[in-house]
């Protein structure tokens, strides 16, 4: 009857095997939900510095500074 898997001269029953699978892929999943969360938050600023910079605003703050500068 097959009882476990044999890993280093050890015995795993299925159990702990079935057990340790299924820890794992909920750690991979979470993961991957971290990831997507941090490619979401990267994607919102490069969209809000593509917006900035459609309606010119970084050369309005450099003539700003470069106006106050040449005082």
């Amino acid at each position: 009857m097959f009882t476990g898997l044999e890993i280093f001269g050890y015995t795993l029953p299925l159990w702990a095997f079935f057990l340790i699978g299924i820890i794992g892929l909920i750690i991979v999943w979470k993961l991957i939900k971290f990831a997507i969360k941090i490619l979401l938050v990267i994607i919102v600023f490069f969209i809000i510095l593509i917006g900035l910079d459609y309606f010119d605003i970084f050369g309005w703050i450099q003539n700003l500074f470069s106006g106050i500068i040449s005082f």
